[in-house]
């Protein structure tokens, strides 16, 4: 169906919100201090704010497929 989301929005879904919002605030190229002002943390936590995100991500990714 077209209205079905795809295997990246479906684990987006699956993440806490400060996670997800990041990574889409990143993606829709949104500066990065509004993201921070979005999440609540300062600038230079920010790089490593997306690598948790992005592990998280990979991880939830990995189980929306395994569990098909």
């Amino acid at each position: 169906m077209a209205d079905e989301p795809d295997e990246r929005e479906r684990a987006l879904r699956k993440l806490p919100l400060p996670y997800s919002l990041a990574l889409r605030l990143r993606d829709a190229d949104v500066p990065p201090d509004v993201i921070c002002e979005y999440v609540g943390i300062e600038e230079v936590a920010l790089r490593g704010l997306y690598r948790i995100a992005e592990a998280k991500l990979l991880a939830a990714r990995f189980l929306t497929t395994t569990r098909r």
